[in-house]
């Protein structure tokens, strides 16, 4: 929780083990999670996270707009700004691309001030001014003080709503009466509006709907709006029409009573004018991919007459109750640190179904599920590594829902998603990672049924389905064992991704003893082979005849054979078999070479591009931060590439490298994420890490050991068992692990199962300052 003052230090009082006067060193145990919970985290740098309010999981993420468009905005709000535009609806986690901010509002006062933003109206956007020492982020609450409008604006959420306080200070001045816009014609980045409508119910209620393409091409979210005071007068306002003024100065509105109960067009908006004595007026807000009547069953559902502290209280301890799984000992930074992953670990997958379950599905039509709540928003390129993983510990009815979710989109469309969010498929990124998260799911038993085989055949059948598509390069890729150059970018990667999942569906299909399906997709995920060169040790992209591309040079992010990466970041993608690519290198001294090159080669960075220079010498894409050497953990296909390591033999530098990634490229400033959260998973790799084990291999149920950065930490595991990871002997000097047990029972590899850990018990690490 953030205070007015810092962006790492809470406001409240902790109890006593969390009070000022601790030093950043001192060993904390957290008895109130909340106090540690910083979302102002990853806002600043390469994060793109938000900061405003939401409940785990929850439809809406309401959040301030600086009214911007660009990178650093893709999630509306970039901590260096000093503007906001707005408090809107819908924001994406750290993703790469920037769509939704759908149903904005903002509270305003005569004068009216306007900025040219880029990606704004060509009339200007209308801001105010703000401060960080006015403003105030927690888990389910922010809160921020507009000094153009001497407003106070408080933000909370329901799982379906979104609750606005806004408190206008009292002044003696001539049209000083509160004003508040709707604007459904906001959009930045890739969002563009393309339809939209308000209605006024009566004076308290308005209700329409706002559609919009970009990421996400066919968009569509209803609203219900309900004011706790009567609206007084109104303006309505077409295609970003400026305000209009009396003479005066004071606003042209109309009386209620002879207005215009409704508008259509491409960018409604509308402006609304409160009596002057209204200072403290509630806006409720629900919404719904179905429909406005649907939106107001929502808010109906979780309580119309519930007020704004009311809604605050149930959304912290909405989140208390999700981040109390894990009781966490350690640093004071590291416990923000921690928790903070742990919060944004649960942004995603979030709920999209209605409170009577129905749901916009795939194929623009409405579907209906009751036996589950229908989620979406699976960025399933970044989060089959770690994010879902990490989800297979805990709450394994919420786990099974998410995983419905995926077959239900496959039931409506046909195929399992690859990237999806509101309700579309997006086709972003690459491979079919939904099988690897489903697979991983099934084994471990989260995905349960009365026809436990019946359901593991229909997953196993998606799963080839997905596989023997022939979009994407897979026509090529079934027919040669790899993609070519010639045919898409990122070819190498798809090669190497696509072997992946292919080793997903053979474990799958092993599991089922379907022999001949295992036998076949156990040969296709030894397609990795076909990129290695064995004169450079790079996996490298081929022709149609198998002929390596020329010229080469892995350090080049350009040409794009390699997804966001070069030939460093992917040459080490081969989760599923580290013994065979090390076999490849040589032997476990060339591969350890290898590696250890990877991490002291230098990225060759110029500050702009002439046609003498080589290809490694450009600016680095927006993508490559947080690096060391060559290795880019702000980016998800090295991510694995610590713990490999542990297969050679040296363990020791395993544990130093991903003590340094958590202490040099995690941190509790804005900016403190190396890369984009990307929905989890930058937060998903700490958690398991600061525990001391990773799923290299996410479906082998196995995880490779590190080095953990907690002192202790007790998991409530989802089967009612208790975990407790415990770090003997722990300082930031002692890096290296002497010894593991687990249960009393020393551990004599380098890795230890899911199975082992479900059973609850001791996880216990001795640490030490001398490397093994």
């Amino acid at each position: 929780m953030v205070g007015v003052t810092s962006c790492s230090q809470p406001a409240q009082q902790a109890p006593q083990q969390a009070t000022a006067n601790n030093s950043a060193d001192e060993v904390l145990t957290a008895t109130d999670p909340l106090l540690f919970v910083d979302p102002l985290i990853g806002t600043d740098g390469k994060g793109k996270t938000y900061p405003g309010a939401t409940v785990p999981y929850g439809m809406v993420q309401l959040s301030p707009d600086n009214g911007r468009t660009g990178w650093d905005w893709i999630a509306g709000y970039f901590y260096p700004d000093t503007i906001i535009a707005g408090f809107s609806h819908t924001h994406l986690s750290g993703t790469g691309a920037g769509d939704l901010y759908d149903i904005s509002f903002m509270p305003l006062r005569l004068p009216l001030k306007r900025e040219k933003t880029d990606g704004g109206p060509a009339a200007g956007t209308l801001v105010s001014s703000f401060s960080h020492q006015q403003e105030q982020a927690q888990a389910g609450y922010y809160q921020v003080y507009l000094p153009d409008y001497r407003v106070n604006v408080e933000l909370t959420a329901g799982l379906r709503t979104g609750y606005q306080r806004y408190r206008f200070d009292e002044i003696q001045a001539a049209n000083s009466a509160p004003l508040i816009r709707l604007d459904l014609g906001y959009s930045r980045n890739w969002d563009k509006t393309t339809a939209s409508a308000i209605r006024i119910i009566d004076a308290y209620s308005i209700e329409g709907y706002r559609y919009s393409s970009g990421w996400a091409p066919k968009q569509k979210v209803y609203f219900y709006t309900k004011f706790s005071k009567p609206i007084s007068s109104l303006q309505w306002q077409l295609a970003c029409d400026t305000e209009q003024l009396q003479a005066d100065g004071s606003l042209s509105t109309v009386e209620l009573s002879a207005a215009a109960k409704q508008q259509q067009g491409v960018a409604v908006a509308l402006l609304l004018q409160f009596a002057t004595a209204h200072r403290d007026i509630t806006v409720r807000t629900a919404l719904s991919s179905v429909s406005s009547d649907n939106a107001r069953q929502n808010l109906l559902a979780e309580g119309e007459a519930l007020s704004f502290d009311e809604v605050k209280q149930q959304a912290q301890q909405a989140w208390r109750t999700e981040l109390s799984q894990v009781q966490v000992t350690a640093s004071r930074d590291n416990l923000i640190q921690f928790y903070t992953a742990l919060y944004h670990s649960a942004l995603a997958p979030r709920v999209f179904a209605d409170s009577d379950g129905r749901f916009l599905g795939p194929d623009g039509q409405v579907h209906q599920r009751t036996d589950h709540t229908h989620h979406d928003f699976f960025s399933l390129w970044d989060t089959f590594r770690a994010l879902h993983p990490w989800k297979t510990l805990f709450n394994p009815e919420r786990n099974q829902q998410q995983l419905l979710s995926l077959l239900d989109h496959a039931e409506i469309s046909g195929l399992l998603p690859v990237w999806n969010f509101q309700g579309n498929e997006t086709d972003m990124m690459l491979g079919y990672h939904a099988v690897p998260v489903l697979v991983d799911n099934y084994l471990k038993g989260h995905l349960t049924s009365k026809q436990p085989q019946e359901l593991g055949d229909k997953i196993l059948q998606l799963a080839v389905k997905s596989a023997k598509q022939q979009a994407f390069g897979l026509q090529s890729y079934q027919q040669l064992g790899y993609v070519p150059y010639a045919e898409r970018k990122w070819n190498v990667a798809l090669t190497l991704e696509y072997a992946y999942d292919d080793w997903a569906i053979a474990r799958l299909a092993e599991h089922l003893g379907k022999t001949d399906i295992a036998a076949e997709f156990r040969a296709r995920s030894q397609n990795y082979h076909q990129h290695f060169d064995t004169t450079t040790g790079f996996m490298r992209a081929k022709d149609g005849a198998g002929k390596f591309r020329m010229p080469f040079d892995p350090n080049a992010y350009h040409p794009e054979d390699y997804c966001e990466a070069n030939a460093w970041q992917y040459s080490f993608f081969v989760p599923h078999d580290v013994p065979g690519l090390i076999a490849l290198y040589g032997g476990p001294a060339a591969f350890t070479a290898k590696l250890d090159q990877m991490f002291s080669t230098a990225q060759l960075i110029s500050s702009q591009t002439s046609a003498s220079q080589t290809s490694s010498a450009q600016p680095l894409p927006e993508w490559i931060s947080g690096y060391i050497g060559q290795y880019v953990h702000g980016n998800e296909p090295s991510h694995h590439v610590p713990y490999l390591y542990q297969y050679a033999g040296k363990p020791a530098k395993t544990q130093a490298l991903v003590r340094r990634i958590m202490h040099e490229l995690y941190s509790t400033k804005p900016d403190g994420l190396a890369g984009n959260e990307d929905a989890g998973q930058m937060s998903a790799w700490y958690l398991f890490s600061a525990l001391g084990f990773y799923p290299v291999d996410p479906v082998s149920g196995e995880y490779v050991l590190g080095s953990p950065e907690v002192h202790q930490a007790i998991l409530q595991l989802g089967n009612g068992k208790q975990l407790t990871v415990k770090a003997l002997n722990q300082s930031p000097q002692h890096l290296y692990v002497k010894a593991v047990t687990f249960n009393g029972t020393p551990v004599t590899g380098f890795t230890i199962s899911h199975q082992q850990l479900m059973q609850g018990g001791e996880l216990i690490f001795t640490m030490s300052e001398q490397a093994p």
